[in-house]
């Protein structure tokens, strides 16, 4: 917080400074560097790295750049100042794979090449980093922005340990800087260290570093949030994976994304890839894959990939990541959001790299795993209706077709149905639907606005048909309108929470599960409270 004062303070002192001079042009400068640092202040007090927008390449884009002259030029004096002063060497060895550094420059390059250095990781945001492919040196770059004198994010710190790791484990050499190797670049060296070392002290760590570089000092802030995720078992390397592959999913995807996928995984992860065939599904290689006893087993596929996949790792300790390469690729639209649909892969190798995890309930539906919804009627019709090749020709807008074609049909049935343990009731519906998660999207589990799959309730909708009309367009804007306001005001549907369903008929029912289509005389579905550990966008469960 010092920082920030320091640097609101002189800001206005630069703005009245600016107020009281008589010449235009000394008041831009005068009112420019206020600006810059008015910035540099706020991103202090909220904690903000990215306002410099530094990329993982190093770069700080040119509009950036322009706003933030004033500090970045001062910045870089002091820095030139302080290494030029500074009583240890820019570059020191840590251990036969480690190295602490301050800000590195083209001078520089005769000493990573003398010591053998092919990975650098800069935990730095104030200034650009160095173009290191134009260097023509065989470098593997990573810029993880931390402000001075701060600390990194959870994921920020597991992607750092976790890509240091992948490069030890290759037997390369790696070194880490800030601006003067003192603060940043200590805390995530120790980070790792300590990763290295369960039984280790912090202090410890750090007297260790200090025998090397004697001017390593973190903060108190630094050292109690270092010592904070030692203790509470954050400091682990967790980057053996698998990556299963359906290579025929959605508009098969796979050859397009395959090697942008594996480039940017294999950076912080030892990953083995694995592909399904007509002979070998999800479920027998994810069982494979679990005997190696892996961090994390990603499900690159549709929703029928995931939920294959997904039924090995319930209940156990192994995470769950998800590359959406299907049609509708509902879950994923659950747990990473509407970006999930724009950009699929790219958000989501961001979020594994990043490795938040949550506990999400999962469900059965006549002892299959169910992750999504079990639906009888309108769903049942539309999935069935959209075929794969109606799939492969139009993407989702296949499903929307089969929407309307059931829609068109309307075929009610009479269903019994028995919730927990109350008594049985019949009723008249043509569409019904059990979901343990579903996005706003899917509209026929919106009666009480979007299930909360981590509630250790499934939701249960279904509609009542109009004597005369049936289900009326109106039903579903009022379904519609539950999901954008996420509550339960549509007249003509019926909404409740059970932990246990049953439906049966007089005659067969035709249903889905998660996109796949069923016959049965009888269902049951059951939730199963925070089985399953997920990658998702942010922490669920808190």
């Amino acid at each position: 917080m010092w920082a920030a004062i320091s640097y609101l303070l002189l800001a206005f002192i630069l703005i009245f400074i600016g107020w009281e001079v008589n010449s235009i042009y000394f008041s831009i400068v005068f009112y420019w560097s206020a600006l810059s640092l008015l910035l540099v202040g706020g991103a202090y007090i909220f904690d903000i790295a990215k306002v410099f927008r530094k990329r993982e390449n190093g770069v700080i884009p040119f509009y950036i750049r322009w706003a933030f002259i004033p500090f970045l030029f001062g910045a870089q004096l002091y820095n030139a100042w302080a290494r030029k002063h500074d009583k240890v060497p820019p570059i020191q060895k840590i251990n036969e794979h480690l190295f602490l550094a301050c800000r590195l420059f083209p001078s520089d390059i005769d000493t990573l090449k003398e010591n053998g250095i092919t990975a650098i990781l800069d935990v730095t945001c104030e200034f650009d980093g160095l173009e290191w492919s134009s260097t023509q040196e065989n470098i593997n770059y990573l810029n993880i922005p931390v402000l001075d004198h701060s600390v990194p994010t959870h994921s920020q710190l597991n992607q750092a340990i976790n890509w240091i790791h992948h490069h030890v484990q290759k037997d390369r050499r790696v070194v880490v800087h800030c601006a003067l190797g003192r603060g940043r670049s200590v805390f995530v060296m120790a980070a790792y260290l300590l990763s290295q070392n369960k039984d280790a002290d912090v202090h410890q760590i750090l007297a260790q570093i200090k025998e090397t570089r004697e001017t390593a000092n973190l903060n108190k802030r630094q050292l109690h949030h270092l010592a904070k995720r030692h203790k509470k078992g954050e400091l682990v390397i967790k980057n053996k994976a698998f990556l299963i592959a359906n290579p025929v999913s959605g508009t098969k995807m796979w050859q397009d994304k395959q090697h942008l996928i594996i480039a940017s995984l294999s950076a912080y992860y030892d990953l083995t890839v694995l592909t399904t065939s007509k002979e070998v599904n999800g479920v027998a290689l994810a069982k494979q894959a679990i005997k190696e006893q892996p961090d994390i087993i990603i499900a690159c596929g549709g929703d029928g990939t995931v939920t294959e996949v997904a039924s090995v790792l319930v209940h156990t300790k192994c995470r769950l990541g998800i590359i959406p390469l299907g049609t509708a690729n509902a879950l994923a639209h659950v747990l990473m959001g509407i970006k999930s649909k724009f950009i699929p892969v790219e958000q989501a190798c961001d979020l594994i790299i990043d490795g938040q995890t949550s506990l999400i309930d999962t469900a059965y539906c006549n002892d299959e795993l169910m992750l999504l919804l079990a639906g009888i009627g309108f769903e049942h019709s539309m999935i069935e209706k959209a075929d794969r090749e109606a799939k492969n020709k139009s993407g989702q807008l296949a499903y929307l077709n089969g929407f309307l074609q059931a829609f068109g049909e309307q075929k009610a049935q009479v269903l019994t149905i028995k919730l927990d343990d109350n008594e049985p009731t019949q009723v008249s519906t043509n569409s019904f639907i059990v979901a343990n998660a579903a996005p706003f999207t899917t509209l026929l589990a919106q009666g009480g606005g979007q299930p909360d799959h981590s509630d250790g309730l499934l939701d249960v909708n279904w509609l009542i048909p109009n004597k005369e009309n049936g289900t009326t367009v109106l039903s579903i804007a009022e379904l519609m309108f539950s999901s954008i306001t996420q509550t339960h005001l549509a007249i003509n549907s019926h909404h409740t929470n059970a932990k246990r369903v049953e439906v049966s008929a007089e005659q067969e029912i035709k249903y889905v599960v998660d996109g796949e289509v069923k016959t049965s005389n009888k269902l049951v579905i059951t939730i199963s409270p925070g089985s399953l550990n997920v990658i998702c966008k942010e922490q669920l469960d808190k």
